[in-house]
């Protein structure tokens, strides 16, 4: 029996990577936001402050993903890392 479309693209290992990276990113991304409005908006920070918050969250979820890989590797001992 031949594989549907949608199955052979849920099962390539590059598409399952871009979802995760985009879970990761939208979520991930969404609190990093709402963070710095706050530090914005309601906290008496100075703009360099939210601007200082973004360049280290930029840092830390690459740091932060990384280890997502890693832990999902060690989990897949068979196809290694798959992203």
């Amino acid at each position: 029996m031949s594989e549907t479309f949608w199955s052979k693209i849920t099962s390539n290992e590059v598409f399952q990577s871009f979802m995760l990276f985009s879970i990761f990113r939208a979520f991930y991304g969404t609190g990093i936001l709402v963070i710095t409005y706050f530090l914005s908006t309601s906290a008496d920070a100075p703009w360099y402050v939210s601007v200082g918050f973004l360049l280290a969250s930029m840092v830390f979820s690459r740091v932060l993903f990384r280890g997502i890989k890693r832990w999902r590797s060690e989990d897949d001992p068979v196809n290694g890392a798959s992203f």
